[in-house]
């Protein structure tokens, strides 16, 4: 007996819908397992790490810092993965983003003006697009595989941030520390009031480009092109588009917005630069993005789910003494799920007899 997956002659609209609500309803229930195999109560565990954090005012500001990375960076992963230009690397772009755009506040900490924070958003981008354009040109022009060059990048972004700010960058004041100076005020993004809450200006940069690439990828030439090249590159073709300025475009618009998220991340919670800037948004923001079924506003309601596990991860760490880490653990199992119910939407499964089969070669 043996297990076979059979397309489904049609996809059913209700449960693409459907199946990521699925997904996150399994995994709740996977992690009531998990808190019952580490002895803790599961009711318990689901309280704190997805209620606790969203029952106060601070906790809410957290939530919408945390997930405004993860929403910047899907957004630029979607338009990747509906072209079909598979970017892992966005975690390295976040790097190399934030690394560019922080030249000038410790290279020129002295240069404090309105124009400062504008002027390192641009340079986050265009680093970020740079880093992006690598694996796309070795895809291009060598024809090589796009995952592997641009997960290895990120290898060479986290040690070249290491360098920097152990090296060159290294701030006077550190006492040994591998640190840069701290941002002058110009640097840093400032918070405004939203009735009881008071959110940082960052988000209202995530939801202005959920906003804009929504109406790009419904109103526009280029995001029809970028879904008729992702579902038939024959098809764009003959419609005269290219699957190769398509690939460096996609690329280099994804690389962009990692940079931006990388430049919030260091702009917001950190004010500069230090080894680690990113608990793995990079990585988070690619389920981030199919949970978001690739939609810009499914990307913004599956930012704020992502973020909500990063602050229960967090709660379950101090409230019950468990490992951070389980976060990680409950943030997999839900892509594990979203991916599993896309399969079954597309295809059913068939038990086929080893038996039968046999007969069959032989007849």
């Amino acid at each position: 007996m043996r297990i076979e997956l059979v397309r489904r002659p049609e996809m059913s609209r209700t449960m693409m819908l459907v199946s990521p609500l699925i997904a996150v309803g399994l995994t709740v229930l996977f992690a009531a397992i998990v808190f019952a195999l580490q002895g803790h109560d599961p009711l318990t565990g689901i309280f704190y790490f997805f209620i606790e954090p969203l029952m106060s005012s601070w906790s809410l500001e957290q939530l919408v810092i945390k997930a405004t990375p993860l929403i910047i960076i899907g957004l630029g992963l979607s338009v990747c993965y509906l072209s079909n230009n598979w970017n892992i690397g966005a975690e390295g772009q976040l790097t190399i983003g934030a690394i560019t755009g922080s030249i000038l506040p410790i290279l020129y900490p002295e240069f404090v003006s309105p124009i400062v924070a504008p002027l390192m958003i641009l340079m986050a981008a265009a680093g970020g697009a740079a880093y992006g354009l690598v694996p796309a040109v070795l895809k291009t022009r060598f024809g090589t595989n796009e995952i592997l060059t641009s997960l290895m990048l990120v290898y060479v972004s986290t040690l070249f941030l290491d360098w920097v700010v152990r090296g060159p960058w290294k701030s006077p004041q550190a006492f040994g520390f591998p640190i840069t100076v701290d941002f002058n005020e110009s640097a840093v993004l400032g918070s405004f009031p939203v009735g009881p809450l008071y959110l940082n200006a960052s988000a209202f940069i995530a939801l202005a480009l959920v906003v804009v690439l929504a109406v790009v990828m419904r109103s526009t030439l280029k995001g029809f092109e970028i879904r008729v090249l992702g579902q038939s590159p024959r098809a764009g073709a003959f419609a005269g588009f290219s699957a190769r300025r398509m690939t460096s475009f996609a690329f280099a618009f994804s690389g962009a917005l990692a940079g931006v998220a990388g430049l919030m991340v260091v702009m917001t919670e950190i004010q500069k630069l230090q080894p680690v800037i990113s608990p793995g948004y990079g990585f988070t923001a690619i389920i981030v993005a199919f949970l978001g079924r690739l939609n810009p506003i499914g990307i913004l309601i599956a930012g704020l789910v992502i973020a909500l596990s990063y602050l229960g991860g967090e709660a379950i760490q101090t409230s019950m003494q468990m490992s951070s880490k389980v976060a990680t653990v409950l943030q997999g199992m839900l892509l594990f799920f979203v991916l599993a119910c896309d399969t079954l939407i597309l295809y059913r499964i068939r038990l086929v007899s080893t038996r039968s089969t046999q007969e069959q070669a032989r007849a």
